[in-house]
């Protein structure tokens, strides 16, 4: 659902948090005929999940975005860049306030470890291959897990599909007859809520989902999700002149228990902006000199704004 190494942040959410959740709107009543008799719901669910895998398979280039995720703690920027090895991120500002010279340097010092330890960044993209594994496994089954019907149609924008886009609204609820092929898509049993299609393109534009009962996992000793957890993905055209997509919002909130005792609450909105292309070839200390040239730059540009601020303050 995004360049690939992006989709690993959707994955984290999508399984971990398991999967749970599409906010359901109220039916519209509205059912376009005209996409009744082009194709089936189901249909067009199929076409699209088909064409999201082939996306993920053949990546559609590599990135650099920023981040601004938000919780009840405050809010943390990142800096991310994609690369062929794995991808590096690098935190900016912590509650919109820019980080202390000994905080930017261990944000650097951390790359540099990654950097200069081949083990340790193998384990880290491998990671983010089965990361990226097990959200293709939910995508792919999308189609069979749920039984959809039209609610309607609206424009897409900037971060939400491709802007001027026909986007096609799917209600979706729990298929009865389908039988997960792993505890990894068991999670699907207990979602209900819509989703969008950019028609043209054949994407995801937003998945919006509810859990509407508690799903447990591991028989319910591991642990469980409450029931009224939500959680959206959104997707867009990143507008770059290739085609590429990529994510641009993720919303969770979720609670539960692991282990029977450790409560479990996690409750985000995630941001994502400024896309860049990369080189294809790009590796991760090529990504690492970008992120480090991407702090000096803000470092100077706090320094100036806050140089302006004391002149303008002796001034008055």
């Amino acid at each position: 659902m995004r360049g690939a190494k992006q989709r690993r942040v959707v994955l984290r959410l999508l399984y971990a948090s398991a999967i749970v959740m599409l906010a359901a709107s109220a039916p519209s009543l509205f059912a376009q005929e005209e996409n009744a008799l082009e194709t089936s719901p189901v249909d067009l669910v199929r076409a699209t999940v088909a064409n999201e895998v082939a996306a993920a398979n053949q990546p559609e280039g590599l990135h650099m975005f920023r981040s601004r995720r938000t919780t009840p703690k405050g809010s943390q920027t990142r800096l991310y860049v994609e690369t062929k090895d794995a991808l590096a991120a690098m935190l900016v500002a912590v509650n919109d306030q820019p980080l202390s010279a000994q905080q930017r340097q261990a944000e650097l010092d951390h790359l540099s470890w990654l950097m200069n330890n081949p083990a340790q960044l193998r384990k880290k993209a491998a990671r983010e291959k089965e990361d990226e594994e097990r959200t293709l496994r939910i995508v792919k089954a999308l189609p069979d897990a749920f039984q959809y019907e039209y609610a309607g149609t609206q424009d897409g924008e900037a971060g939400l599909g491709k802007a001027g886009s026909q986007l096609v609204k799917l209600k979706f609820t729990p298929n009865p007859v389908f039988s997960p092929p792993s505890r990894v898509e068991e999670v699907l049993k207990g979602m209900q809520g819509d989703l969008l299609i950019d028609k043209a393109a054949r994407r995801i534009a937003r998945i919006d989902g509810t859990l509407f009962r508690e799903v447990t996992f591991g028989w319910g000793i591991i642990g469980h999700l409450d029931k009224g957890g939500h959680f959206l993905v959104q997707q867009g055209n990143l507008g770059l002149g290739d085609g590429a997509w990529g994510i641009t919002e993720m919303r969770l909130n979720i609670t539960g228990k692991i282990l029977l005792f450790k409560g479990l609450s996690m409750v985000s909105n995630e941001v994502l902006s400024d896309f860049q292309k990369m080189p294809s070839n790009l590796t991760f200390a090529q990504g690492v000199d970008m992120l480090r040239t991407e702090q000096e730059k803000l470092a100077h540009d706090n320094h100036a704004v806050e140089g302006s601020q004391a002149k303008k303050a002796q001034s008055n």
